[in-house]
């Protein structure tokens, strides 16, 4: 595996140059001839945008500044449905609405991503709803995906993740149910026990990870967030592909409300996975970075805005 670091342009002249962007926020992009499932690395690539972080403008300047062009892409991914993953996507789509694939597809866990959302952490604050017009007017095809998908050919999702270890789902949204001048989820496409409820505490049923299986490497998990459990995420991964090995755990894996012993114990899991490389981003809390390196220090990078990571065969 190679890693690399983009730098922030310095100043020119008197006009300050761009730089990247760091948020707290989620949006990774990816370029693989890497393998899903079955399917061989080759002479094609393939480009998918998975997230798409709390604004346009930072999103759009990132992949400015780190040259990937929206004309190439092959696929979108919403991996669940919290503002900071989504919030950009609207902005991203009407801007470069000239410039996308015709009939782009969207990838997302179901209807309850469309629901609108309060913050239950502190006060409760609005935290948005994820935009359907935006995605009719861009044309593109939202393609639900409650079950294992294939992606632009190599990448696959996991689907609903089943809670099957420890891990318990700390939520820190609250959804409504119900659709309001055309902004909301539909009742008769959630599934049955959340359609006569009002508002239904976030249980994450929509969420999805993603994945590569890397020929001669294994998988890598791209967790997103993991509100269902990062242990959860990668063993979801390695049954439904057959794939025994975890070349690599990156993203976000939600643990920064947790106490340290479960932290721990999240750890000792994942040594258990024994992935290649975890590489932990976003909610992730350093309270398991901590832990993490004092106790697989082989294992773990460190991630920042712009890093770039190839997993090779």
């Amino acid at each position: 595996m190679q890693q690399s670091r983009v730098r922030p342009q310095q100043r020119i002249g008197s006009l300050p140059a761009r730089s990247l962007v760091c948020r707290w926020s989620g949006s990774l992009k990816f370029t693989g001839g890497s393998a899903a499932g079955r399917s061989r690395a080759g002479t094609e690539s393939r480009n998918v945008l998975l997230d798409f972080g709390f604004t346009s403008g930072t999103l759009n300047n990132n992949l400015s500044m780190l040259r990937i062009a929206p004309e190439n892409l092959d696929a979108l991914i919403l991996s669940h449905g919290h503002y900071d993953h989504f919030g950009g996507l609207a902005g991203f789509l009407h801007d470069n609405r000239a410039r996308l694939r015709a009939g782009l597809p969207l990838y997302l866990g179901g209807e309850e991503c469309f629901c609108t959302r309060e913050l239950t952490i502190g006060q409760t604050q609005d935290f948005g709803a994820l935009d359907r017009k935006a995605l009719a007017d861009a044309k593109l095809k939202v393609v639900f995906a409650e079950t294992p998908a294939i992606v632009a050919g190599h990448a696959f999702t996991t689907g609903h993740i089943p809670a099957a270890s420890f891990e318990k789902v700390l939520s820190p949204t609250r959804m409504t149910v119900g659709v309001k001048n055309g902004v909301g989820c539909f009742p008769d496409r959630l599934p049955a026990d959340k359609r006569a409820a009002t508002v239904v505490p976030d249980d994450f049923a929509h969420e999805l990870a993603t994945c590569f299986n890397v020929k001669n490497r294994g998988l890598v998990v791209l967790t997103s967030c993991s509100h269902r459990g990062v242990v959860n995420t990668v063993r979801r991964a390695m049954e439904i592909s057959r794939v025994k090995t975890v070349h690599a755990v990156m993203g976000g894996l939600h643990l920064a409300p947790h106490k340290e012993e479960y932290v721990r114990e999240t750890v000792a899991a994942l040594k258990e996975i024994n992935p290649d490389h975890v590489i932990p981003m976003h909610c992730t809390g350093e309270v398991f970075i901590d832990i993490l390196r004092a106790e697989m220090p082989d294992k773990f990078i460190r991630s920042y805005t712009g890093s770039r990571f190839i997993f090779g065969a």
